[in-house]
């Protein structure tokens, strides 16, 4: 297995954070239960109603996306660790909803939607926390190797050097003590004496 990233690596795990963030919204916002009561209209329960932190996960998911683009290192594999502990928890309270709800008289598959974008964000945080080395790094294609020497162009350092008042062809080192070069308008020098 080679460490070489992987630019369609990085854009699989943020697709799998976006079908993730749709797939709990979805959930949330979908009827998952209708009570029925003697005498009186049925009562629909949305996702959002039984499990209100659906809403909030979704958005988590889609920041999920900025922190695996922007981050790298030890901090992407903590990004991707949080989302698949998130995706996790969120797969364990979901069927907990699917499997225990003793006033539902009619229950829907909407629930399948939050445990499916649940069991997406889990495989997306697996893959970010296992392969962090394969997905590619904001701005790596231009990032500097190591520290690059400039080269100056000598012509322009002369003309720099003209323009700053010394005489580019003087080397600093020779030069007298107070002395910024030939040019009459250097300064006050001293008289001889």
């Amino acid at each position: 297995m080679t460490d070489r990233p992987s630019p369609r690596a990085l854009g699989t795990a943020c697709a799998g954070l976006v079908l993730s963030a749709v797939l709990l919204w979805a959930g949330s916002a979908t009827v998952w239960y209708r009570v029925l009561r003697p005498g009186a209209a049925p009562v629909e329960l949305t996702g959002a109603s039984v499990a209100p932190w659906l809403g909030g996960t979704a958005l988590l998911a889609l920041a999920g996306v900025a922190g695996v683009v922007a981050t790298g290192g030890v901090l992407r594999r903590l990004v991707g660790a949080l989302l698949g502990l998130t995706g996790a928890g969120v797969l364990v309270l979901g069927v907990r909803a699917l499997l225990t709800d003793p006033n539902a008289t009619d229950a829907t598959g909407a629930p399948l939607l939050a445990v499916a974008g649940a069991l997406v964000l889990l495989a997306v945080g697996i893959a970010v926390l296992v392969r962090e080395r394969r997905l590619p790094r904001l701005g790596a294609r231009y990032a500097a190797p190591g520290e690059r020497r400039v080269e100056r162009d000598p012509d322009r350092a002369a003309w720099e050097e003209l323009d700053e008042g010394r005489d580019p062809t003087v080397d600093p080192a020779e030069a007298p003590p107070g002395d910024a070069g030939d040019d009459p308008g250097d300064g006050p020098r001293s008289a001889p004496g």
